[in-house]
């Protein structure tokens, strides 16, 4: 079986990420990593060999050379090998990822596809969806548990919905999205990390695909959120009221 783990490079979700005059981020002082969901599915992948599959794991990425750093790390993390589809960062909307990620697919021809249900800079959540549909193959996302059948040609996948959960059955080849419960990803030795140095890392050249869809949203300008009015005390349950009807405005 093989398994394809697509992963992106985030800014840390635990840095500080400034703006410059313009509205842009200030990359100066911003620390990538490996994008929390992805690293789960990732995780996801590893495990299922663990428990005995017979599977090639495969890491994916999009965009420029700055993104090896993090393939590696998805090779130390567990992925045998790991396809780099270079194009410009700048110029690649969730359309050109999941195009370029199908001609991915369309290469290394998995029996599934496991990815994160989102990435944290942009949360758009389209990237799977997209690429099922370009592939015409099921989807199941927000997966808080993956249990393969025994002939691997299905797999029965618990889902979280606003409801609570919801299982289904989908037939592989299958994009399934995971959630944070789906596990918890491990923590990567030296030995890994050194090991990862030498394992194959492919380049394909975006530019070389043919009938790359155009980039179809920019982002224009970035705004800090205002600072909050700080709170006040009120005598008692009638000065309350009129403070939310008449300064607050909210009843």
């Amino acid at each position: 079986m093989k398994i394809l783990v697509p992963v992106k490079r985030v800014p840390d979700p635990y840095g500080r990420v400034s703006l410059q005059a313009d509205g842009q981020i200030d990359f100066a002082d911003v620390k990538w990593v490996l994008n929390p969901f992805d690293e789960i599915a990732l995780e996801e992948a590893v495990s299922m060999r663990e428990r005995g599959l017979q599977a090639e794991i495969v890491a994916v990425s999009v965009g420029g050379g700055e993104c090896e750093p993090i393939l590696r790390n998805a090779l130390a993390m567990g992925a045998d090998r790991a396809l780099l589809m270079e194009c410009d960062t700048g110029a690649a909307d969730s359309g050109v990822v999941a195009f370029l990620l199908h001609a991915a697919v369309l290469q290394e021809k998995p029996d599934l596809i496991l990815m994160g249900k989102q990435a944290i800079d942009d949360d758009s959540s389209q990237v799977g969806p997209r690429l099922a549909a370009r592939l015409g193959v099921p989807q199941a996302t927000f997966a808080s548990r993956i249990v393969l059948a025994d002939d691997l040609r299905s797999a029965r996948v618990t889902r979280e919905v606003d409801a609570g959960q919801e299982t289904l059955q989908i037939a592989l080849p299958a994009v399934i999205t995971t959630d944070l419960r789906l596990n918890e990803p491990r923590y990567v030795a030296l030995p890994a990390i050194l090991k990862a140095r030498s394992k194959p890392l492919q380049r394909i050249l975006a530019a070389d695909l043919p009938d790359s869809p155009p980039v179809r949203m920019h982002v224009v300008h970035l705004d800090v959120s205002p600072a909050r009015k700080p709170g006040r005390r009120v005598a008692d349950v009638p000065a309350l009221v009129e403070a939310l009807r008449n300064e607050a405005k909210v009843i």
